[in-house]
C-alpha cells in the first residue's frame, strides 16, 4: 500500500516518545503514559442508553471478554447546556443521571458481584466502570461530549475565550473532579473523582450542518482548535496540581467528508493538542438514501471510504500514529430493493425494519439473519465490504472477515488503532472485538 513505508517510519520515529511518562502541555507524542506502551489503541463506545432496551450492562464487557482487549472506553455521551456548561440530571432527552450514577445494580449485574446499596454515593454505569477499571488497571475511560443529538450548543460554548474557559472548567469539575449533582443519597463533591481519564470531543460538526437543532457558524473552525487547546491546557494544569503520574487524555471524533474537514478542522493545530482522533469509518451511505450503497468500505473509487478518510487526514497534516480507524458494529439496511442482481447500488423504497431503529441493526441481529440462511452473503473482496441480500432487503455491515482486512490495513499503514461504535452491538461472546484484537496482533 502506498503509505505503508511512511507508516512504519512514523511508528519507528515515535517509539521513544512512547516510553515517556506524564507529558507537558501541548505534547505531540500522542501516547503519553497509557500503560499499553506500543500496543494499538482499541477504543469502544459504551452507550448510556444501552442498559435499557438492549440490557447491555458494563458487566457484559467482562462476560464477553471485551474488557481485557480494550484500551479505552468512551462513555457516550455528556451534554452541554444552553449556557455553555457540562451538566447532568434527569431531563428526558437531555441527561440521564439515573443511568449514569443513581440506578442500583444487583449482584448478578455487577462487575464485582456485589449489589449496590442506597448509601453509596455513586451507583449506575459510573460505579460499574470504576469496578471494571479496578479489574483492568490499564483501561482508560473517557467521557465523550456531544454526539449527533447533543452537539446542539457546542458552537455557542466555543465562541469566545471566556465561554471556552467556562465550558472546560465545568466539564473538569463535573467529570474529572467528580462533583456530581446530589440526587438523593447519590452524588456530591468528589463522588466520581478518579473515574474518568480524560475527554473525547464529539462535536458533530464544527462549521458544518449536523442535527436539525445544532448551531454552526464559519468561525467554528478556529474556535474548535481553540477549544481543544483550552481542554489540553486545563487538563494538564489539573494533572500537575494533583501530581498525577499520567496525563489526562484528549481525543476527538472527526468526519470523513473533505468538505467537513476543511470547514471545521485546523488539522495541524488540533493534532498538536489531541492524543488521537477517531475517524468516521462508517455511515458513508445511510438507509435514508434512495439507493443501496456501502456504508463502511475500506476502498471505494470515487466514493467515501476508510482509505480515503485516512488519506484526507494525512494530506492535511495528521500523523498516522494519531489516526484511530472507526469501525461499525452495526449495519445500514434498505427494503423494497428492486433491480435484481446482488442488490448493491439498486433503488429501494425505504429503510429496512429493525429492532431499535428503521435501517439500523446491531451486528448480533445481522449475524442471526446470516446464520438463518434466508439472506445471501456477498463480498467485495477488493474493496473490503460485505452485505446481506434476500432479494428485497439489503444490509451492509462489517463482519469478522472485513474487520480482519481493516486491522491488516491499520498495521500496514502505521495507524494508531481501531475504534468501535458501539460495544452493545457485538455478540454475547464478543465476536467482533475478538476479531479486531487478534487482527491487530497479527493473528
Amino acid at each position: 500500500m502506498r503509505r505503508s513505508m511512511l507508516g512504519r517510519l512514523a511508528v519507528a520515529a515515535c517509539s521513544l516518545s512512547r516510553l515517556t511518562a506524564f507529558a507537558p502541555a501541548h505534547d505531540d507524542s500522542g501516547y503519553g503514559d497509557s500503560g499499553h506502551d506500543r500496543s494499538y489503541k482499541k477504543v469502544g463506545y459504551f452507550t448510556q442508553w444501552g442498559v435499557y432496551g438492549r440490557d447491555f450492562q458494563v458487566q457484559d464487557l467482562e462476560k464477553n471478554g471485551s474488557a481485557s482487549k480494550l484500551t479505552h472506553i468512551n462513555y457516550a455521551f455528556g451534554n452541554i447546556s444552553a449556557d455553555g456548561k457540562c451538566f447532568t440530571g434527569n431531563v428526558p432527552g437531555e441527561a440521564d443521571a439515573w443511568a449514569d450514577y443513581v440506578r442500583p445494580l444487583d449482584a448478578e449485574n455487577s462487575v464485582d458481584g456485589v449489589a449496590d446499596d442506597w448509601v453509596q454515593p455513586v451507583a449506575g454505569n459510573f460505579n460499574q466502570l470504576r469496578e471494571l477499571k479496578a479489574k483492568h488497571p490499564n483501561l482508560k475511560v473517557l467521557l465523550s461530549l456531544g454526539g449527533w443529538s447533543w452537539s446542539t450548543h457546542f458552537s455557542d460554548a466555543a465562541l469566545t475565550p471566556a465561554s471556552r474557559e467556562a465550558l472546560v472548567a465545568s466539564c473538569i469539575d463535573l467529570y474529572i473532579k467528580g462533583n456530581l449533582p446530589q440526587e438523593g443519597t447519590r452524588g456530591g463533591a468528589g463522588a466520581a473523582a478518579g473515574l474518568f481519564d480524560g475527554f473525547d470531543i464529539d462535536w458533530e460538526w464544527p462549521g458544518s450542518a449536523g442535527d436539525t437543532d445544532t448551531t454552526y457558524r464559519p468561525e467554528d473552525k478556529k474556535n474548535f482548535a481553540a477549544l481543544v487547546s483550552e481542554f489540553r491546557t486545563q487538563l494538564d494544569a489539573y494533572a500537575r496540581s494533583q501530581k498525577r503520574k499520567s496525563k489526562y487524555e484528549l481525543s476527538a471524533f472527526v468526519p470523513t467528508a473533505p468538505a467537513k474537514i476543511d470547514a471545521g478542522f485546523d488539522v495541524r493545530r488540533i493534532m498538536r493538542d489531541l492524543d488521537f482522533v477517531t475517524l468516521q469509518g462508517y455511515d458513508f451511505h445511510v438507509s435514508g438514501e434512495a439507493k443501496t450503497a456501502q456504508q463502511s468500505a475500506l476502498y471505494a473509487r470515487g466514493d467515501f471510504s476508510v482509505d480515503g478518510t485516512v488519506e484526507a487526514w494525512e494530506r492535511r497534516g495528521a500523523p498516522a500514529h494519531k489516526l484511530v480507524m472507526g469501525m461499525p458494529f452495526y449495519g445500514q439496511g434498505w427494503t423494497g430493493v428492486s433491480g435484481g442482481g446482488d442488490g448493491m447500488g439498486q433503488p429501494a423504497t425505504g429503510p429496512a425494519p429493525a429492532a431499535w431503529a428503521s435501517g439500523y441493526a446491531d451486528y448480533k441481529e445481522l449475524k442471526q439473519l446470516a446464520d438463518a440462511g434466508d439472506y445471501q452473503l456477498f463480498r467485495d473482496r477488493r474493496n473490503g465490504h460485505a452485505w446481506l441480500f434476500d432479494g428485497a432487503t439489503l444490509w451492509t455491515y462489517d463482519d469478522p472477515q472485513v474487520l480482519r482486512a481493516k486491522t491488516r490495513y491499520i498495521r500496514e499503514e502505521g495507524l494508531g488503532g481501531a475504534m468501535f461504535w458501539s460495544l452493545d452491538a457485538d455478540t454475547a461472546d464478543g465476536e467482533l472485538m475478538t476479531a479486531v484484537d487478534q487482527g491487530l496482533r497479527g493473528h
